[in-house]
């Protein structure tokens, strides 16, 4: 979460570190230091790095503290890395972990188990996020292990040339086994997107797996990399992921949305293949789901 506090008469002269651990309650000087170390916190909405710097009256800072009982240390299991080769490797991120470091965390995040990885191999290499999943989507991502990889991998993205498959739980019943989604997507409000008028180009294909009731397994293959992009076409449609309270899914213990495959050709031109299964409470409520 994070925290505005203005700087008043009390604290006007003080160093940064020692203004933030005493106007934010709970957060001590070492953590204030850590904080700003990182890159949490603003003063004045710029970014500053250094603890020592003095605040005055009027000041108003920022800063980015994790929140009580989200963090944790992300342990995977063996079978969590997908592939590798000497270019890349394949992690099934799990839900409710996020891809990469915010303002207020690192450790805990996919993005720092991949880089400590690189490091227990030999590698001095930082992990370098060249696409992303939300938080609560698991399945497979992809980490390149140079700059030049990383750029490469970024232009195959860029270019449409990787094929990613997404397994969605949802409310309701398709009309059709197959259909397409082409509608543009816009921000709506703060982290909610929309499909709007003069918004950004999407395409999404889908298919039906399965239908049980008023639940169905459907597979979603995006054409284009818009925010939210799979949830938002599912939505509008009238098939919410279940999970999803952001745009309407029905209450879970995670949001049903999985990146199950990416396709593409590395460098080499050889063709990789990622398959992410699914775990947890999700593999539990498509097991039994009847074929459609």
């Amino acid at each position: 979460m994070i925290l505005r506090k203005n700087v008043g008469k009390e604290q006007s002269g003080s160093r940064l570190d020692d203004a933030i651990s005493t106007l934010c309650v709970g957060v001590s000087k070492s953590e204030a230091r850590r904080i700003i170390d990182r890159g949490g916190c603003t003063v004045n909405v710029a970014l500053v790095r250094v603890a020592s710097r003095s605040v005055k009256v009027g000041d108003v800072i920022e800063i980015g503290v994790m929140e009580a009982g989200r963090f944790k240390e992300l342990q995977l299991p063996p079978e969590a890395l997908l592939y590798e080769d000497g270019e890349l490797i394949a992690v099934n991120k799990p839900a409710g972990i996020n891809s990469q470091r915010t303002p207020y965390q690192l450790k805990g995040t996919l993005e720092y188990w991949v880089t400590e990885y690189f490091k227990a191999g030999g590698s001095n290499e930082p992990a370098r996020v060249v696409h992303r999943l939300d938080r609560g989507t698991s399945g497979a991502m992809i980490f390149p292990k140079s700059r030049q990889g990383a750029a490469w991998l970024s232009k195959q993205f860029q270019d449409g040339l990787v094929e990613k498959l997404y397994l969605a739980l949802v409310s309701g019943r398709p009309d059709q086994e197959r259909w397409t989604v082409d509608a543009p997507i816009g921000k709506v409000a703060s982290a909610h997107y929309g499909v709007v008028e003069g918004g950004k180009a999407a395409v999404t294909e889908f298919r039906t797996v399965a239908t049980s009731g008023d639940i169905s397994l459907v597979e979603a293959r995006p054409l284009t990399g818009r925010t939210h992009q799979i949830r938002v076409h599912l939505e509008s449609v009238g098939l919410p992921i279940i999970g999803d309270a952001t745009y309407g899914g029905q209450p879970a213990g995670r949001m049903m949305l999985h990146c199950s495959v990416m396709k593409f050709q590395n460098s080499k031109k050889v063709g990789i293949i990622a398959t992410a299964p699914l775990d947890g409470e999700f593999e539990e409520r498509v097991r039994g789901l009847p074929q459609a």
